[in-house]
């Protein structure tokens, strides 16, 4: 089975991805992830109050969100962007570093759309962001 590459992927994803991540590794691996995109902008946040203010402002089509931030919890970021989520369709993904728990509960109940183990690896968050962003319409 032949696997695309992240520039035959070009064509056919769009968007704006939020990484809202305090841990420096895991940002820049999806920097290099994204940057293999060309017809993906990559937006940052490292904390969940700025992470907020940028979803709302800028409503990407997908937000990464690690659930431990310096300020405030994965879980308290989904609460906020709750009413987005549900009327523009904001797809968002959990990071975390714990197994399938109850803030991920919780949070997927709230319309998070769904988790991926850290470490994350290129491969998953690759195969994870084509699959969020290459959302047929509804």
């Amino acid at each position: 089975m032949e696997h695309d590459d992240p520039a035959s992927a070009s064509d056919t994803l769009s968007g704006s991805v939020l990484c809202i991540e305090d841990e420096p590794t895991s940002m820049e691996l999806v920097r290099t992830i994204v940057s293999a995109i060309p017809g993906v902008r990559l937006l940052e946040a490292c904390t969940g109050r700025e992470g907020v203010e940028r979803a709302l402002a800028e409503l990407p089509d997908l937000v990464l969100l690690d659930m431990h931030l310096p300020d405030i919890g994965g879980l308290e970021v989904v609460r906020a962007l709750s009413p987005v989520i549900s009327e523009r369709k904001l797809r968002v993904v959990l990071l975390t570093m714990q197994p399938f728990s109850i803030e991920v509960v919780k949070a997927m109940s709230l319309g998070a759309h769904e988790y991926w183990p850290k470490p994350l690896t290129y491969e998953r968050a690759l195969d994870g962001l084509r699959r969020a962003l290459r959302r047929s319409p509804p």
